[in-house]
């Protein structure tokens, strides 16, 4: 007969023992529910189950870092990190940390290096812990609710949907602190991605998908720097601009690449756009730009995409058409309707030249009619080349700037904007920057290199006494 099979130790016995009974405990919280005449509905085991897997979660949590730190634990003597001089444990330095599946506390060896001047704890690197009480878990998912509500309305939803209570102070540093470190770069998707979308969106008949580059600007309430006890000033007023790139179906959806915002120069956002065109494959789209009238707008398109078609929004020409009926004739009238639809459809039908014509051969019924008169024309022979409606339609070019304002509204207005708020501009523009990244798909990827650089800081500070 040969050697008996033995068995070998089981790892994390200890573990599952703690876990069975933290398991037991946790049943026996339903025994009041199921003792009772009247049989429990499903919300009511739902809700208790939700109060308390909290309690459950963190004892398991709890039971598995206490077997893989027990190295740590007993750690009695290392090297520092900087002069690699032989250190031993000062002591063991208790943390507690508060996760989203409940708090836990740990022991961390301290060390403290007198040449270097410098004290460290290693098991903070090796867990990759955060600084603050809240680890980097209950911060990734407290910041996007934030990016999305008022921050006291964000921690009432936090605590409802994961059972972790925070404070307001701590939804609005946690923000601030992750968009501090948010770069253009990490908002806008990376190339690969662009082209992922691109092909996903080519049409069935092998055409070239329509890429439609649309830039706007939106006013964002800012206010003066001050503390609590100092008046802060009057608020006024900052124009965001932006930029969308966004992919037009045949059916007329819009499917997103890039969104960018910010309180900026129009020079800023011309660089920004450029670099954004670096991501795209041009060869793979028809580029269309759309746009008002405003100079910096088709500057900074222009710039970036020098070879796309170019269309002005329909309905700010039509604003200005419509300007000139009103001035013209009386407000709303049937003249006023009657020339100001068949203008219209002269400049859908690409006859500028026509209408052109027609208005230098108006004449003004006063001074106020002649300079809105004035206005048009000029409007029209500086953006000519931009109002061959017919040409677009054809094409399956976007004839409207739709896309780029309601941009403006769910990305801008709807955060920035809401009753009584008024924003530090350095604020506003990292809430911003935050938002066109959880719009554009990067957040995730963004907050992981936030993380990577709370690591290198904290040892860049431990290297750097």
């Amino acid at each position: 007969m040969g050697e008996p099979e033995t068995t070998s130790p089981d790892p994390l016995a200890e573990v599952r023992q703690r876990a069975y009974q933290a398991i037991d405990q946790w049943l026996d919280s339903f025994l009041p529910l199921l003792s009772t005449p009247e049989t429990p509905t499903l919300l009511e085991l739902s809700e208790h189950l939700f109060k308390t897997r909290s309690q459950l979660l963190g004892t398991c949590l709890q039971a598995i870092l206490d077997h893989i730190l027990s190295h740590y634990t007993q750690l009695r003597q290392t090297s520092c990190p900087t002069c690699a001089r032989r250190l031993y444990r000062k002591r063991l330095e208790p943390k507690k940390l508060t996760t989203l599946h409940g708090t836990v506390e740990i022991e961390r060896p301290y060390f403290y290096c007198v040449a270097c001047r410098q004290g460290f704890h290693p098991l903070d690197e090796a867990l990759e812990l955060a600084r603050e009480v809240h680890q980097y878990d209950v911060q990734q998912k407290l910041a996007g609710l934030a990016a999305e509500l008022p921050y006291g309305r964000a921690v009432e939803q936090f605590e409802q949907l994961t059972g972790v209570p925070v404070g307001e102070h701590v939804s609005h540093e946690t923000l601030n602190r992750i968009a501090q470190e948010i770069r253009f770069e990490d908002v806008i998707p990376e190339r690969a991605e662009i082209e992922r979308r691109i092909e996903k969106a080519r049409p069935a008949n092998g055409e070239l998908p329509v890429l439609v580059v649309a830039v706007d600007g939106a006013h964002s309430p800012i206010r003066p720097a001050g503390g609590r006890r100092e008046k802060r000033g009057p608020g006024y007023w900052r124009e965001t601009k932006g930029f969308r790139l966004y992919l037009s179906s045949a059916e007329g959806r819009i499917l997103p690449l890039a969104s960018w915002h910010q309180i900026e120069t129009a020079e800023k956002l011309t660089q920004h756009l450029q670099l954004a065109a670096e991501r795209v494959p041009l060869d793979r789209v028809t580029v269309a730009l759309v746009g008002d009238g405003a100079p910096w707008v088709w500057h900074a398109m222009e710039g970036s995409f020098p070879e796309a078609h170019q269309v002005l929004d329909y309905y700010h020409c039509a604003e200005h058409v419509w300007t000139v009926a009103n001035a013209q004739y009386d407000d709303d009238s049937l003249e006023a309707q009657s020339w100001a639809e068949t203008t219209l459809v002269r400049l859908y039908m690409g006859w500028v030249s026509d209408v052109l014509g027609g208005l230098k051969r108006m004449k003004p019924i006063n001074d106020s009619a002649a300079e809105e008169v004035s206005k048009l024309i000029n409007y029209l022979e500086e953006h000519r080349h931009r109002v061959h409606y017919d040409e677009a339609r054809e094409q399956g070019l976007p004839r409207g700037s739709g896309g780029i304002e309601s941009a403006n509204k769910f990305l801008v207005h709807a955060r920035l904007k809401r009753s009584g708020a008024w924003w530090l501009e350095a604020n506003g523009n990292g809430m911003l920057r935050l938002r066109c990244a959880i719009y554009n798909g990067t957040f995730d990827r963004l907050f992981r290199k936030y993380v990577s650089s709370k690591r290198k800081s904290a040892s860049k500070n431990l290297k750097d006494p």
